[in-house]
């Protein structure tokens, strides 16, 4: 019997994805539902040329970021590692054609942390309308009390590795 087809993930720096992809993606109404920072933005190209740089300065800074995610060659999202304080933070931010991907993407970016001996373990914030939390179970992760970024309460993971 032959096995199904299962794409291959691979990450990129964000300079290399054609930057109408970003923009495209970030504009998609669906994206603002779980991303209560992007309330009131309208995301443009100047949007996506200030996102990339303020997420190449943190590779530059911390030697390592946010990739761009390619599937069988396919932009389908963006996500990586950010430096919060002491913590290393990962966020996942997939096109809605690929919300069923997450698990696989999260897998895969979980073992490139877990080779970096400065990350023992990774933080997760996500917003309070966020309700499917079983991959965050499944992985391992566990509750902490909720907490306020830029103004904004999010629900708090940690995930040792």
């Amino acid at each position: 019997m032959r096995q199904p087809h299962r794409p291959v993930i691979r990450f990129v720096r964000l300079s290399e994805i054609d930057p109408q992809e970003i923009t495209a993606h970030m504009s998609d109404p669906l994206m603002a539902e779980h991303m209560p920072l992007l309330e009131g933005v309208e995301w443009n190209a100047a949007q996506t040329e200030q996102f990339v740089a303020a997420k190449e300065a943190c590779w530059a800074r911390d030697g390592l970021g946010h990739w761009g995610i390619l599937s069988d060659g396919a932009y389908i999202g963006w996500g990586g590692f950010q430096k919060e304080g002491e913590e290393w933070d990962f966020g996942l931010v997939l096109r809605h054609s690929a919300f069923g991907r997450g698990i696989q993407v999260a897998k895969a970016a979980l073992a490139v942390a877990a080779q970096d001996t400065r990350i023992p373990f990774v933080t997760f914030l996500l917003p309070p309308s966020r309700r499917h939390l079983g991959a965050l179970r499944r992985l391992g992760a566990e509750r902490l009390p909720d907490v306020e970024h830029a103004g904004r309460p999010f629900m708090k993971f940690r995930l040792v590795l």
